[in-house]
């Protein structure tokens, strides 16, 4: 009976300690994720901006030798 006890809490020690691993590696992703949603946050609106710089085809000058 003693060495049943002692196991388990062995085993809860070490389901805690994985635990804890693993939320270490959930918290590193989620810093991961947060970083790239702001770098392409960032992108898009740098896109919308050109798109917005840009003119159609039919609105662009003609160049100067036509």
């Amino acid at each position: 009976m003693e060495q049943r006890l002692t196991d388990m809490e062995m085993l809860i020690m070490h389901q805690g300690h994985v635990i804890e691993q693993l939320n270490e590696v959930v918290t590193g992703h989620q810093t991961i994720i947060d970083h790239l949603t702001r770098e392409l946050k960032v992108i898009k609106e740098h896109l919308q901006g050109i798109s917005s710089d840009n003119r159609s085809p039919s609105e662009e000058e003609p160049p100067p030798h036509y």
